[in-house]
């Protein structure tokens, strides 16, 4: 195990997708004075359930993942996204016209993005971490309570141990117990939405074909997964949702097959269906003294675009350069000039992501038909104009802005 100077320590709370990252990204990149230590309440060598949802990577989150090296044993599992299709219409119509899509947009051999199941990436991270020589795991155990000094933060966990650090890093999910320690309080609201994800196969090939559905009651979308399956992502009023999970099986097919539609040929389910509430939450910053918060404890988004855990994954590769480049000067990782570059790093991006999320979902969440037109055309608008929609993909594949240079496949 490392055994750092304590006053370059950094202690990782949750082992999740961006905590995970993170302590992988902090061992093999940050200079060897940096010790990492990542507290995890799950116990590493329990066995994980499985977890089939699609997670859309951007090409910028494949680029940190390869530079970590997870991307080699993800690849073979990925399926690339190299068309996305966009539609708007009442669950009954007849038709469901084509009024946006992105095809051409991405170069030769490129990608919109690349589907992964979720429990294959988290497996991944936790077998990488288990097997970094340079990461002290500590699980399963939780931090308990913090307290700091001009110095560094002392870190109890919840079996007793106190460990001396530099930074704390709070990734332990939107519900983040270290950030309402700190006292750094949220935004956000429930949208009174499910989402309902599922995996299903068809007997059609999908040929790397995204769809995204504007429905009244909120987005559906259809992910490509490798063969002939696909990840759903289907937002339902709440109550409805739990009704058609927990009701009949072939009721809940019916109603899936209604939305999915027929273009991939008879469909069924692969796995249970299961829900989640939708919120919108952003924290009011994004760090505390001698803490930086990341990924779900810093801002969850709407998942109508699949870009929460992009996001998160840009807070990791900011972090990663903020704090390589402050040890390396020599300087105290944990500093308020540290962390606060960190935040005007990356505060604005995720308010802005998260704001277009609840923007699109508010405008296309709703039955009112002067409002329809309106936005049909605004988007046939936009699939007539290579160079907006040019943006658009580089936008939400983070390629735009003050970009971490891991995200554009550069070295550190």
């Amino acid at each position: 195990m490392p055994n750092p100077r304590s006053g370059f320590r950094i202690v990782v709370a949750g082992g999740g997708f961006a905590g995970g990252t993170l302590a992988l990204a902090l061992a093999k990149l940050a200079p060897k004075t940096c010790g990492v230590t990542l507290v995890d309440a799950a116990p590493q060598s329990a066995p994980r359930a499985r977890d089939g949802r699609g997670l859309a990577l951007s090409p910028s989150s494949k680029n940190l993942l390869d530079a970590i090296g997870l991307w080699p044993r993800l690849e073979p599992g990925a399926q690339p996204m190299t068309s996305i299709e966009v539609t708007d219409s009442p669950l009954n119509a007849a038709l469901r016209p084509h009024l946006l899509g992105f095809a051409e947009d991405v170069a030769d051999g490129e990608a919109h993005a690349w589907l992964v199941e979720a429990g294959a990436l988290l497996e991944a991270i936790g077998d990488a971490v288990i097997t970094a020589p340079t990461i002290e795991l500590i699980a399963p155990d939780s931090v308990e309570t913090f307290g700091t000094d001009a110095f560094g933060t002392d870190v109890r966990l919840a079996s007793g141990r106190t460990l001396r650090a530099a930074l704390l890093v709070a990734a332990d999910g939107k519900k983040s117990r270290l950030r309402d320690q700190a006292g750094i309080r949220c935004i956000g609201w429930s949208y009174d939405q499910m989402g309902i994800v599922a995996t299903v196969a068809h007997k059609r090939p999908h040929h790397g074909r995204a769809v995204q559905h504007f429905l009244p009651s909120g987005p559906f979308a259809i992910l490509p997964l490798t063969g002939n399956r696909s990840s759903i992502v289907w937002t339902e009023e709440a109550d409805k949702a739990q009704d058609l999970v927990n009701g009949a099986p072939d009721v809940f097919l019916a109603a899936l097959g209604r939305r999915f539609g027929h273009r991939l040929g008879e469909i069924s389910l692969e796995g249970p269906a299961r829900t989640f509430p939708l919120s919108f939450q952003m924290a009011r910053a994004f760090v505390g003294e001698r803490l930086a918060l990341v990924g779900d404890a810093a801002h969850v988004v709407h998942p109508l675009a699949g870009q929460g855990l992009n996001i998160g994954f840009r807070d990791v590769a900011a972090l990663v350069e903020t704090v390589t480049e402050t040890a390396r000067l020599g300087l105290d990782i944990g500093s308020a000039t540290a962390l606060e570059r960190y935040q005007r790093w990356r505060r604005f991006d995720s308010a802005f992501s998260g704001a277009a999320m609840d923007g699109m979902n508010r405008l296309f969440s709703n039955d009112n038909a002067p409002l329809r037109a309106i936005r049909d055309l605004g988007m046939g608008l936009v699939d007539r104009a290579p160079g907006l929609k040019r943006f658009l993909v580089r936008e939400a594949s983070g390629a735009t802005g003050d970009v971490p240079r891991l995200l554009k496949g550069e070295a550190l």
